[in-house]
Parts: C-alpha cells; sequence; structure tokens
C-alpha cells in the first residue's frame, strides 16, 4: 500500500512540477526575441516572407497565445495578413481531457487569392518543391518490406472510435473585419468577402448556443453583391452525429445587373434537426422567400443516399408573377390581359416509397384556372410521371397583344430577309434531351379558348422511353362535333420520324373558320381522316418531306361570298344566246355533300376526285394547293344535271343538259378567298363544242322523225284509196304502233 501511496504523490508531484515550469517559462521566456528565428524557419519551409510586425504574447492561466499584425507575402504581393488572433484555453481542462476554449478572438483577417492566366492557384505555390527522394533497390524494398510487421486484421466487431463522445467547451469565438479577395486572371471573374463577421457563446456540445454571422460577397462578372445575416441557436451533440438549428432567422439583400440594378431581398426562417448516424432530417415551419414569392414547407427526410424517402407538405402563396418580375428588375410579360398572371398559388403533399418524390393532392392555381392531380419524379432514373386535370383556361389572355403580335409578326421587308440571312433554321427538338427523357403524363381540361377556338373535354396522354415520344391520345369536342388524334415521334436517329393520324368528325367549319382566321367562305359538317408521315428535324424538312392523305367530307354545307349557281347560268345563258336578267342572286351556293381525298407530296396538296352535289349541279374538280407559297390553283366543273333558275335564260335545254360550265379557283388564297373562283371563259370552248354535238345530235333526231312522219302519211292515203275510209282507219292504228 505504501508503494501505491508513494507513486500517486510522485505523479502529483510530476505534474506540479510541469505546471510550475511552464509557470516559470511563460513568465520568463519573451516570444517576441524569437520573431527573427520564427520568420526564418517559415521562410526556409515555404515560398512565404513571414513579417512579425506586433507584439506575440502569451499566457498561463488560461493558456494563450496572442498575435498582432502579422503578414505573409509571396512572390512579392501579399497572401494574408492579420490584426489580432488570440487564441486562450483552460490549462485545467486539458489536464482532465476535457478541453476548453476561453476566448478565440480573429480580428482584421485580410486574405488574397489568385488564380493566373494558366489556372493555377497562388495558394498551391506557398509550399516549396521537394527534391525526390532516392528510390530503394529490390532488395532493400524486400527486406524493408520483409521487416514489417504484419497489420492485425481488422475486427469487425471492434466498435469504431470515431462515434466517441467529445466533451468541447468554447466560451466565446469571435471573428471580425475578415476580408477574402479572389481573382481569376483566366476568366477575368473577381469576388470578394467583405466585413465577414462570425460571433458565439457558450459553445458546448450537447447544449444549445447562440451563433450570428454577417458578410458581404461581391462579385464583378455579372456585377452582383450580397449583404448576408444570419443568426440562429445551434445544437450538436458530443459524438457530433446529431445537430438542431432553431430559430433560424437569415436575410439576404441581393442587387447588381441581375435584378436590373435594384435591390431584392430574400428572407430564410424556420428550424432543422439532422441525425447523420440514422439518416433523417426534418424541416419545421420553414419558410424562404424572394421578394413576394414565399415558400413553406415541413417535410422529414429519411435516407442520404440516392434514395431518400420524403414525407411533408409544400406551399407556395397567392403571389403575382408580373409583380415578382418587376421586383426582380426583370422585363415585364406583355399580355393581351393585364389581369393575368396576378394570381398564381401551389400546394401539394411530399410523399413517395425511397428513392422518388411523389406529389399528392397537387393543387395549381392560374389566375382563375384551377388544376389538380399528382405526379412523382424517381431520382434514380429521371422518370416523370404526372397526371393533371383543369377546368376553363383562356390562353388568348396570356398571348402578347393583338398590336405587338402584329408588329412581330410583320416585320419590314428589308429587316426580315436580313434577319432571315443572319439566322439559319434552328432544329426543333434538343434530340439528346429527348433521347434521356422517361415520361408518362395524363392532361384533362374542361375548356381551352386558344387563337379565339373554344375546344372542350380536352384529354391528353404521352408517353417517353428511349427517345421514342408517343402521344397514345389527343381529344376533344369542338364545335359540335368532336376530334382524336395520336402521334409519335422516333428520335432515336438524327433524322427523326413523325407518324401523325387524325380523325374528325362533323366539326361545323363556319364558327371555325370565323373564330380561327376571321373567314366565312365555307360551311358544313367537316369529316376528316389525316395520315401523314414525315422526318427532319426542321420545320422546312419536315413540310418537304411530307407523305400522305386527307380525306375530306363535308356533309350539308354551302359556298359563301360566292354564286357557283350565277356563274353556271351564265355559261348557260352564252348557250342559249340570251341575258340574264336576274340581279339579285345572293351570296352563297348550298350542297349537299362534297367529298375527296388530299394526296400530301410535300408542301403541295394534290386532289383529283373534289366531287359535291349541287341545286340542279354536279360539282366536279381537280387541282393542288401549294402550302409554301399558300397558292391554290383549282379547275372546277359545274355539270348541269336539272334545272338550276328559274331565269329564263338559265333554262337547260336539251342542247345543254350534261355539259360542264368550267369555274376556275386561282390565288393566294391568305389574302382574298372570295375572289378566288370566277368563270373559266378559255374552257367555256370545250363546252360549246359540247352544246354543238347536242345540238347536232338534236337536230338529226327532227329530221329522223319528220321523214317518218311524212312517210307513215303517204301510206295512209294509198290504204285510203283502195280500202275505203273504215278499213284504212284501222290499218293507220296498227301502221302508227308499227312506226312508233
Amino acid at each position: 500500500m505504501k508503494v501505491i501511496r508513494y507513486a500517486i504523490y510522485a505523479v502529483i508531484t510530476l505534474l506540479l512540477l510541469a505546471v510550475a515550469a511552464v509557470a516559470i517559462a511563460v513568465a520568463v521566456i519573451n516570444p517576441n526575441d524569437y520573431k527573427p528565428q520564427i520568420e526564418a524557419a517559415v521562410e526556409k519551409q515555404t515560398n512565404l516572407d513571414l513579417i512579425l510586425e506586433g507584439d506575440i504574447g502569451w499566457s498561463f492561466i488560461p493558456l494563450g497565445l496572442e498575435l498582432n499584425k502579422v503578414e505573409a507575402t509571396l512572390d512579392g504581393k501579399r497572401f494574408v495578413a492579420l490584426e489580432q488572433l488570440i487564441a486562450q484555453i483552460d490549462f485545467w481542462s486539458l489536464l482532465a481531457m476535457s478541453p476548453q476554449v476561453n476566448t478565440f478572438l480573429l480580428d482584421g483577417l485580410d486574405a488574397h487569392l489568385e488564380v493566373n492566366e494558366e489556372g493555377e492557384g497562388n495558394w498551391a505555390r506557398i509550399m516549396r518543391e521537394q527534391s525526390p527522394a532516392p528510390q530503394a533497390s529490390t532488395s532493400d524494398r524486400s527486406e524493408t518490406s520483409s521487416e514489417q510487421p504484419e497489420q492485425a486484421p481488422t475486427n469487425p466487431d471492434t466498435p469504431s472510435t470515431g462515434g466517441e463522445a467529445l466533451n468541447f467547451n468554447v466560451e466565446n469565438v469571435e471573428i471580425s473585419n475578415a476580408n477574402v479577395h479572389y481573382n481569376d486572371l483566366s476568366t477575368g471573374q473577381s469576388v470578394t468577402l467583405e466585413d465577414f463577421t462570425v460571433t458565439a457563446s457558450n459553445i458546448t456540445l450537447g447544449s444549445e448556443f447562440p451563433l450570428d454571422i454577417r458578410f458581404r460577397v461581391e462579385t464583378s462578372q455579372p456585377q452582383f453583391a450580397v449583404d448576408g445575416s444570419i443568426s440562429a441557436r445551434l445544437k450538436a451533440n458530443q459524438a457530433l452525429n446529431d445537430f438542431a438549428v432553431s430559430g433560424l432567422s437569415a436575410v439576404f439583400d441581393l442587387s447588381g445587373e441581375p435584378f436590373g440594378g435594384k435591390s431584392v431581398t430574400a428572407e430564410l426562417a424556420g428550424s432543422l434537426i439532422a441525425n447523420l448516424e440514422d439518416e433523417t432530417a426534418s424541416l419545421s415551419d420553414f419558410t424562404a422567400s424572394l421578394a413576394n414569392l414565399k415558400l413553406s414547407t415541413n417535410l422529414n427526410v429519411k435516407g442520404f443516399g440516392d434514395k431518400p424517402a420524403l414525407d411533408g407538405r409544400l406551399e407556395i402563396a397567392e403571389f403575382s408573377l408580373k409583380d415578382l418580375l418587376s421586383n426582380l428588375g426583370q422585363a415585364a410579360i406583355e399580355t393581351s390581359d393585364p389581369a393575368v398572371l396576378t394570381a398564381i398559388a401551389l400546394s401539394t403533399n411530399l410523399g413517395g416509397k425511397p428513392g422518388v418524390a411523389a406529389l399528392s393532392d397537387l393543387s395549381i392555381t392560374l389566375d382563375d384556372t384551377l388544376f389538380t392531380g399528382g405526379g412523382s419524379y424517381n431520382l434514380g432514373n429521371g422518370g416523370l410521371v404526372f397526371n393533371l386535370e383543369g377546368d376553363k383556361l383562356n390562353a388568348d389572355r396570356y398571348l402578347p397583344s393583338e398590336a405587338e403580335g402584329e408588329a412581330a409578326a410583320e416585320p419590314k421587308p428589308d429587316t426580315a430577309s436580313r434577319n432571315t440571312a443572319q439566322q439559319p433554321e434552328a432544329d426543333l427538338l434538343p434530340l439528346d434531351a429527348l433521347r434521356a427523357l422517361l415520361l408518362d403524363i395524363d392532361f384533362g381540361l374542361s375548356e381551352l379558348i386558344v387563337s379565339n377556338l373554344t375546344i372542350n373535354d380536352i384529354k391528353a396522354s404521352t408517353t417517353a422511353r428511349d427517345g421514342l415520344l408517343q402521344i397514345d391520345e389527343f381529344s376533344g369536342k369542338l364545335y359540335s362535333g368532336s376530334f382524336g388524334a395520336n402521334a409519335s415521334i422516333d428520335a432515336r436517329t438524327d433524322n427523326p420520324k413523325w407518324k401523325i393520324r387524325s380523325e374528325v368528325a362533323n366539326v361545323q367549319t363556319l364558327p371555325l373558320l370565323t373564330d380561327l382566321a376571321e373567314v366565312d367562305m365555307l360551311s358544313g359538317g367537316a369529316n376528316l381522316n389525316v395520315a401523314v408521315d414525315t422526318n427532319g428535324n426542321r420545320v422546312s424538312a419536315l413540310r418537304s418531306n411530307a407523305k400522305g392523305e386527307i380525306r375530306f367530307n363535308l356533309a350539308e354545307g354551302e359556298f359563301r361570298q360566292m354564286n357557283l349557281t350565277r356563274m353556271a347560268c351564265q355559261g348557260i345563258a352564252l348557250a342559249n344566246q340570251e341575258s340574264l336578267t336576274t340581279t339579285d342572286w345572293g351570296t352563297t351556293t348550298p350542297f349537299n355533300d362534297m367529298h375527296g381525298t388530299l394526296k400530301i407530296d410535300g408542301n403541295t396538296l394534290n386532289n383529283t376526285d373534289l366531287v359535291a352535289a349541287l341545286a340542279g349541279m354536279r360539282l366536279e374538280g381537280n387541282g393542288n394547293v401549294d402550302l409554301e407559297q399558300t397558292e391554290l390553283d383549282y379547275e372546277v366543273g359545274l355539270r348541269i344535271v336539272g334545272e338550276i333558275h328559274r331565269d329564263e335564260a338559265c333554262r337547260v335545254t336539251e342542247y345543254v343538259e350534261n355539259v360542264v360550265i368550267p369555274v376556275e379557283c386561282r390565288g393566294n388564297f391568305s389574302e382574298d378567298p372570295a375572289g378566288l373562283c370566277s368563270f373559266d371563259g378559255s374552257r367555256f370552248r370545250d363546252t360549246l363544242k359540247d352544246i354543238a354535238a347536242n345540238a347536232a345530235k338534236a337536230k338529226a333526231k327532227e329530221e329522223v322523225d319528220r321523214a317518218k312522219e311524212k312517210a307513215e302519211e303517204k301510206v295512209q292515203e294509198k290504204l285510203k284509196e283502195k280500202l275505203g275510209e273504215e278499213t284504212g282507219g284501222k290499218v293507220k292504228d296498227a301502221l302508227k304502233g308499227l312506226f312508233n
């Protein structure tokens, strides 16, 4: 027992002697006497020139170090400097293996980081280049290797020391007036961190402590500045794997070129808890705002790898996009209705299985339109699944005003030609991005107004995988009729293939054309069947490579702003060598049915079987439409099959029955649709030939009938002379039947 007691006394004595030695050293040794040696040691080991201008001080209780006015230069330029550094640690806490920092103070730090034209940072030149060590021979390496003891295998059951608890306490931390300058000569970019200040006190692991940060950051490209202020209460456990932030309040004042010279405020607030061991984190009452845009969420995350699981809710309060753009110094969005884009909001629940961010109970407000639904995003493969239903949307309200649209659509001729020459045609689709898409989207809208058209009950379904985009359904109701379409884009090659199929049933053309283009030249229930294939990635290529056909049928309609009956009567009157007396012909031509087929060959539509049933006439036509030049070239014939008008000069005689009255339709259909069609005098010569042929046939028939009558009369007279009146009359009746 005495031995143990003496041993304890000896240890205590040694500790006291060590403490006394340190105290004597602190009291006797002046560190300022060693400045030249310290500067020389730094210059020997590095490329820095150290200048210790101020005093160096140290203390025993608390054990501390103080530096004043220190500067280090690199290649003759200031690299780093500081006004004052004070670091004090409680001496007795070191002996108790529980270090406690009384004070850490850093004031006036000034650092200069620079990247030269070759992309090398000056900090990479701090250390001197070391001469390579001589390589050992093979035999030496073998001997050395054989002499090294084998490392003991790691025991998986042995607990890791990384999670051991620390007992670390800091009474006061203060960093003030810190500045860092970064300059990149290779890019011309420069960044400056100014007035960086950090204040914290009573930092103890396992307990909550306050933290305040202030700073200013400026960049040159673009000219941009941020004045930041962050305050919060932090907490970390002794194992440093569980953290908490509460009372977060962060304010950032942003200004500069990105905001058009305006100043914008961004704010963050809320609480955060994270556990690195369990890989869990949660945001509570977290809000983020930028100008008049505000987001709020409560969110739990489990798993920090590539498959996190989310659970929470996200909301974006109603805001005005126009006001937001104005606050951010951005150009305004001009719309025909100034009241739109002023009430936008979003809310949704967040969830989904690990690795999938799922939205449920999704609600999106766009002014007076409401969209609801849900969707998900797969973090692993980027797959996007969405289902969205909307009520009513008037897209025309969001388009530019008519005056602006016309100005943009009709530039001056010299400007348009110059722009066309300077701006080559661009690709329509980003093929690489399209090949990476993985989509499954369903969309519905009760009513859509676009280009002045009203479409109801829209349904759309789209999928995309491995470069194949398919619109499986696009349907709706349109002007008392319906339409349905499907299409596909195969972008697996650099020359994508397009396939379009569509059917239209009983869509009323008059209100459609009137609302779409203010054209009222045709009415009736349209039925279309479209099949078009093409390839390419530019509009010109798609149009020139298009192949297919459009089969159409128009029932119970009329041609408006043109009277084909008047044109036919003009031809009949010429044939009858008379003049029309009717002056009120009207401006329409009714028909019972019109059908035909348009063959698509690039920019040209060919039609050879146009047929329409009109009153007393049959319309027959053929021709082509040049979509690139918006030119129409049609030859139409009006075949006379019955009485067509009460005008005496337009009476249908046996001479004109079944002949064709020619009409031509030629011109630019985008300019004057009403003036396209007119009587074709050049082709009327063929009609006159047909009329002459009919007249010749009629004259020959008259001569035959006249000869038959004369022969009959002679025979009757002869019989009367020889057989008498009574018998001759009976024979006369028999002969009539024979001649007939």
